[in-house]
């Protein structure tokens, strides 16, 4: 199967309900089919053929989800991009892959033309908006397309997506994603979850442009369920669509539901009144989620929060929290259904449990790798196996626990520190909001430990107390040498923290 049959499936399996809710519009499956259906027929009598790359450069809307169909439908390939990327970044994007269709909006348009400046090149330009005739109008294509009734054929081997990684280890990468591996992908979570997901409704709000996001609206087909749609993060939005759509399922990366708690302290302070009863399902990923915000999430918001670990490489899922088996603080769970997962050390020799290596996964799944770097595939994909670059362990039960990205890894004099232990034991502090560990070079230890500290509102907190706190549950090479306190962390699009930005930014202040 597809990507471009989804959607026919979905209605022959569900019928025809209300899919998608955003900014008090409902639309239907069919509804959204049809769009898509109408817009492949308009993108194929522009050109677009079997292969040929469309750039979606959009905020959350439906207008993503109807592109997305109508260019598989086409026989394209999806190229989603994060509207936070400037101007150069796009440029390089879209002159990487080769693109000559670009989907955005009017706001970004501003930023289109900058792109420009950098060397983008374009055939065809649809707007999600009016824009007095200098560009096509993405409703109006619609509208006058002619119904694509038949899929163009496509193999599940071919290309679907090209995923852009962040960068925050380095300048973005494509990641070829193909029909199989995300349909596969989506089975997976599904036979992982034993849910019926029909039930559900879901609150998506994490970028669509994004891995995480991607697959959770691809989800949606197979699932079923109705989707609540916002066009970006707001705390207090959130909650308030959670209360008045009865929402059970939310996914989202740990900055997020740490906002969350902020807002609802907020909002309790004030007397409102925080209703999440509804939501059984907190899912997150992206990021590592600090063991004691979690406690306090499900303690405050109720419902459970299910860990997972994925990368853009592996479309995203590779293990997560289990229905019906106990959760091991400090792991991803289980490695997902249709997923392998083995820890070898350096050789590449497969270790016994509980000795950490490098993680890496295999599966239908697995991306066949990056866009015209050959060496980089061959580093990352050996054998059908995905090589993370996270180092790891599993336990004798076979869950996973991730430790640390290799390239986070600190080393001082010698010794080992990974920064999630030292950030675990620092959020134990209830004045810290979000901590980020980094090192810093040394002269003689080679590097040293820092940590950035953004508190709560209200809180006052000085380094000495953190260094007190730090030394009095970790090793003495573990503790913190440096102490920041920032009014915010340097992250991506989705929330992911731009540690190489911090080391950056460490070593200038103490040059």
């Amino acid at each position: 199967m597809t990507l471009a049959h989804l959607a026919e499936q979905n209605l022959e399996q569900f019928g025809v309900y209300e899919r998608l809710v955003f900014e008090g519009d409902a639309l239907t499956n069919l509804e959204l089919h049809e769009r898509s259906q109408q817009l492949a027929g308009a993108l194929v009598e522009l050109g677009l053929s079997p292969g040929d790359r469309v750039l979606v450069l959009l905020t959350n809307r439906p207008e993503v989800l109807v592109g997305y169909a109508a260019v598989w439908r086409a026989g394209g390939v999806v190229v989603p991009v994060l509207f936070l990327l400037e101007a150069h970044e796009l440029a390089f994007i879209a002159q990487n892959c080769g693109a000559r269709i670009l989907i955005t909006s009017a706001e970004l348009l501003p930023k289109v033309e900058a792109a420009k400046q950098h060397g983008a090149r374009f055939d065809h330009v649809l707007v999600a908006d009016e824009t007095a005739g200098r560009y096509l109008e993405l409703s109006g294509v619609i509208a006058g397309g002619k119904k694509l009734e038949t899929a163009v054929p496509r193999a599940e081997r071919d290309l679907a997506v090209l995923l852009y990684t962040s960068g925050t280890t380095g300048r973005p990468k494509g990641v070829m994603q193909t029909h199989g591996n995300l349909v596969a992908a989506t089975r997976n979570s599904q036979a992982s979850s034993n849910r019926d997901g029909a039930k559900d409704v879901g609150l998506l709000v994490l970028p669509l442009a994004h891995s995480f996001g991607l697959g959770v609206a691809v989800g949606g087909y197979l699932f079923g369920g109705k989707s609540v749609l916002m066009r970006w993060f707001d705390p207090k939005r959130v909650l308030e669509l959670i209360s008045k759509h009865r929402v059970t399922a939310m996914a989202g990366v740990p900055a997020m539901y740490i906002g969350l708690l902020a807002c609802a302290d907020a909002l309790q302070g004030a007397g409102q009144v925080v209703d999440t009863s509804s939501v059984e399902r907190w899912l997150v990923g992206a990021a590592p989620m600090p063991m004691e915000q979690l406690v306090r999430f499900e303690r405050r918001f109720g419902g459970r929060m299910y860990v997972g670990y994925g990368l853009t490489e592996a479309s995203p899922g590779i293990a997560i929290d289990r229905d019906g088996h106990p959760r091991k603080a400090g792991s991803t769970g289980l490695p997902m259904e249709g997923v392998e997962v083995r820890i070898v050390d350096e050789a590449g020799r497969a270790l016994p449990p509980g000795e950490h290596g490098e993680v890496i996964a295999r599966g239908k799944n697995i991306s066949p790798g990056y866009l015209g770097l050959p060496d980089e595939t061959a580093m990352a994909f050996r054998d059908g196996w995905l090589f993370t670059g996270d180092v790891g362990y599993l336990d004798e039960d076979g869950y996973l626990f991730i430790v640390e990205r290799k390239k986070d890894l600190i080393i001082r004099g010698g010794f080992n520190v990974y920064p999630k232990d030292v950030e675990e034991v620092l959020h134990q502090l209830p004045e810290i909001l979000e901590c980020a560990v980094v090192g810093v070079p040394h002269e003689v230890l080679g590097e040293e430990v820092a940590a950035y500290l953004v508190l709560r509102s209200g809180a006052t907190l000085d380094a000495a107390g953190v260094v007190a706190h730090a030394q009095a549950r970790l090793a003495k090479y573990k503790t913190p040498a440096h102490v920041f306190f920032v009014d915010s962390l340097p992250k991506n699009g989705v929330g992911k923290i731009m540690k190489r930005e911090l080391r950056q930014l460490a070593a200038s202040e103490l040059a």
